[in-house]
C-alpha cells in the first residue's frame, strides 16, 4: 500500500472522532495539507457530510464555505450539503442551493450531475417547508433526470407532498409506482391519516392487509404502519376498524411495541372504550412505559370525565418521568371535566414547566364552568401574554352557561377586537340574549350575521352500524330508513314519558310557542342517530354516536332515560368529551 493510501486510510479512521468545530477546522487543513482534499472525494465528501450534520452551529456554514472553494465539485460534496441544510433549522436553504446549481452562471466550472439523493434531500427540505409548488418543481426533475422508477426517490416525494397536504398528488404518485416497498404504504398511510382523508387512509391500510404480494418478499407492516392506521380510527371514532388494525398487529407481534401500544390506548379512548385503553395501559410493563404512555392514559381518563383517577394516575407517575406540558394538559382537562376546581388549581400551580395559553384557557374553562367568573375574568386579564380567540371564546362559553350578559358582551367586544368572525362567537351571545328574552338583541345578532355572511356551522351525528358510518342532521329524512327511524322516535318519547321526561324547552332558544319548541327537540340529530341504533342493533348491544358539536341538555336527559328504558349502554363523543350512559345515569354526573 503506497504512503498516500495509508495516509488517507489514517484520515478516514479520525472521521469518528471529531467532536468540536477545532477538530473539524485541523481536519480540514490537514486535508489541504497532504493534497487529499483533491485527490480522494470520497474521504473529502464523507468528511463534508460529517460537518453539514454537526450540531455545532457554526459547522454547516464552514461546510458550505469548503463546497464553495472547490474547483470542481462532486455530486456526493453537493449531496453532503444538501442534506445538512435539509436537516438544519432553515431547510429551505437546501432548496435555495439546489436552484442555485440549477442555474449557474456561465463562468462557473462544471457542476455536479443532480443524482436522486440530491433530489431526496431537496424534497426533505421542502416537506419540512410545507412549500408543494418546489415539491411539484422537483417532481418535474425526477421525470426529466430519468430517475422515476427509483422506489425510496419516489417515496419521498409521495411523503413531500402528504406533508405538504397535497394528498391528491401523493395518491397520485402512489397509483403511478409500479413498485411499492413497505415505505411507500406507510408514507401514504401517515398522509391520509394525519391529513384529512382518514377514511381513505383506513380504505388503504385494509388494500394493505388484503394483499401482501404487492409488498417485496420478506418485508412486513412494521410499527408505522399499525400507528398510521390507528391514527385514522381514534380520528373518526371507527371501534370496528380499530380492533381490526389490533387484530392485524397481533399477527406480526407488533401489539407488544410500546409506540403501538401508546397508539393503541389513544384510539380505543377516543373510540370510547375507555376499558380497553386502560387494559393496553396495564399490559405494558411498568419499567417500558414512557411519558407517551402516562400522557395518553391519562387523557382517556380526563375524556371520560374520570377526572379523579386521571389525578391518581398523575400522582402515581415514576421519578423517572418528567411530566411536560402535554401531560399538565391532560390533567387539567381531567378536573375541568369533573368539576375538580381546587385540585385544578392546585395542579396548575405547581406547574414545572411554563404554563401556554392552552394551560390558561383550560383554568379559565374550569373555573367559568364552576360559576367562578370573576377568577376566571382575572386569570384571562393577568396572564404573561395577551389572551387569544379560543381564550375569550372560552369566557363567552362561561358566561353563555351562566347567564351573564355583561361578561358576554365584553367577551364579545374583545372577539370583534381580535377580528373573530365565527359563527360561534355570535351564537353565544345571541344564546345569552335568548335566554333573558331580549328578541330584539337576537335580532340584531342574526342581521349582523348576515350582513358579515357568516353561516351557522349545522350540528350533525354519526354512529356506526356493522362498520358503515351513518350520517345524521335536525329533521333528517335523507336516510332510506327515515320512516322507521321516526316511528321509533316516537316509541322512544312515548317509553320515557312513562319514566317522567319532559322536554326541556328552555334549550330551544327561539321566539315560538312551546309546541313547536318541543317539536324542535324531538329531531336533533343525536337522537335520530341512537333511534337508529336501536332499530338497527341487536337488543343488549352498545350504541357509540359521535357528534361535531355539544349535547344540549334535552339531549342528555333523553339519552339517560333510553338507556334505562331500552336496556343499552350509550356512549356519545361531542365535540369536548365523551358520555356514558348506562341505567339511566351519565357518567359525567351531569356535569359537562
Amino acid at each position: 500500500m503506497s504512503a498516500a493510501a495509508v495516509a488517507a486510510q489514517h484520515l478516514e479512521s479520525l472521521l469518528p472522532r471529531l467532536a468540536s468545530l477545532p477538530h473539524y477546522k485541523q481536519f480540514h487543513a490537514r486535508l489541504l495539507t497532504s493534497g487529499h482534499l483533491g485527490s480522494c472525494p470520497g474521504l473529502r465528501a464523507r468528511f463534508l457530510d460529517r460537518l453539514a450534520l454537526s450540531p455545532h452551529p457554526d459547522a454547516l456554514p464552514h461546510a458550505l464555505l469548503l463546497l464553495r472553494s472547490l474547483p470542481t465539485p462532486a455530486t456526493n460534496d453537493l449531496n453532503a450539503a444538501l442534506r445538512g441544510l435539509a436537516a438544519s433549522p432553515h431547510p429551505s436553504r437546501s432548496l435555495l442551493l439546489l436552484a442555485g446549481r440549477l442555474l449557474p452562471a456561465p463562468s462557473q466550472a462544471p457542476l455536479p450531475r443532480l443524482d436522486a439523493l440530491s433530489l431526496s434531500f431537496a424534497l426533505k427540505a421542502s416537506a419540512r417547508c410545507s412549500d408543494a409548488p418546489t415539491t411539484a418543481q422537483i417532481h418535474a426533475l425526477v421525470v426529466r433526470l430519468g430517475v422515476a422508477a427509483d422506489v425510496r426517490l419516489l417515496t419521498t416525494l409521495l411523503d413531500s407532498y402528504a406533508k405538504c397536504c397535497d394528498l391528491a398528488s401523493a395518491r397520485k404518485v402512489f397509483d403511478e409506482m409500479t413498485l411499492r416497498d413497505v415505505a411507500t404504504w406507510n408514507s401514504l398511510l401517515a398522509g391520509l391519516a394525519q391529513g384529512t382523508e382518514p377514511n381513505l387512509a383506513l380504505t388503504l391500510f385494509h388494500r394493505l392487509a388484503d394483499s401482501f404480494q404487492e409488498l417485496p418478499s420478506r418485508e412486513e407492516p412494521n410499527e408505522v404502519t399499525i400507528v398510521a392506521a390507528l391514527s385514522a380510527c381514534a380520528q373518526i371514532g371507527s371501534l370496528k376498524d380499530g380492533l381490526y388494525v389490533h387484530e392485524f398487529a397481533k399477527r406480526f407481534g407488533l401489539d407488544r411495541d410500546v409506540r403501538v401500544c401508546n397508539s393503541l390506548i389513544d384510539m380505543y379512548s377516543k373510540c370510547g372504550s375507555l376499558s380497553r385503553a386502560l387494559d393496553v395501559f396495564h399490559s405494558i410493563k411498568p419499567e417500558d412505559r414512557t411519558l407517551v404512555s402516562y400522557n395518553a392514559a391519562i387523557q382517556a381518563h380526563s375524556m371520560h370525565g374520570h377526572g379523579g383517577d386521571a389525578l391518581k394516575l398523575f400522582d402515581e407517575m415514576p421519578t423517572r418521568i418528567e411530566p411536560d406540558g402535554v401531560t399538565y394538559l391532560a390533567v387539567l382537562c381531567g378536573c375541568n371535566h369533573s368539576g375538580l376546581v381546587d385540585d385544578g388549581l392546585r395542579v396548575f400551580n405547581s406547574m414545572r414547566v411554563p404554563p401556554n395559553m392552552k394551560h390558561y384557557g383550560t383554568i379559565v374553562d374550569l373555573l367559568g364552568r364552576a360559576g367562578c367568573l370573576t377568577e376566571a375574568y382575572d386569570t384571562v386579564i393577568s396572564m404573561p401574554f395577551p389572551a387569544d380567540i379560543v381564550l375569550w371564546q372560552t369566557l363567552l362559553g362561561a358566561a353563555k352557561m351562566h347567564g351573564v350578559v355583561e361578561l358576554a358582551e365584553l367577551a364579545a367586544n374583545k372577539l370583534a377586537e381580535l377580528g373573530s368572525n365565527v359563527d360561534g362567537d355570535y351564537v353565544l351571545l345571541s344564546n345569552v340574549y335568548a335566554s333573558k328574552a331580549r328578541w330584539m338583541d337576537v335580532g340584531r345578532i342574526r342581521d349582523t350575521m348576515r350582513s358579515n355572511d357568516v353561516q351557522k356551522v349545522p350540528g350533525f351525528s354519526y354512529i356506526e352500524i356493522d362498520g358503515v358510518m351513518h350520517k345524521f342532521i335536525k329533521g333528517d329524512k335523507e336516510h332510506p330508513r327515515w320512516q322507521e327511524i321516526y316511528r321509533a322516535l316516537g316509541d322512544i318519547v312515548s317509553r320515557i314519558s312513562e319514566l317522567g321526561y319532559e322536554p326541556e324547552t328552555s334549550n330551544v332558544l327561539h321566539d315560538i310557542g312551546e309546541e313547536e319548541k318541543q317539536y324542535a327537540l324531538c329531531y336533533h340529530s343525536e337522537k335520530l342517530a341512537i333511534a337508529f341504533g336501536l332499530i338497527a342493533t341487536p337488543p343488549g348491544e352498545t350504541l357509540r354516536v359521535i357528534k361535531n358539536l355539544r349535547i344540549c341538555g334535552d339531549c342528555h336527559v333523553v339519552a339517560k332515560l333510553i338507556s334505562k328504558a331500552y336496556g343499552r349502554v350509550i356512549v356519545i363523543r361531542d365535540r369536548a368529551r365523551f358520555h356514558r350512559f348506562e341505567d339511566g345515569q351519565c357518567s359525567c354526573r351531569d356535569y359537562w
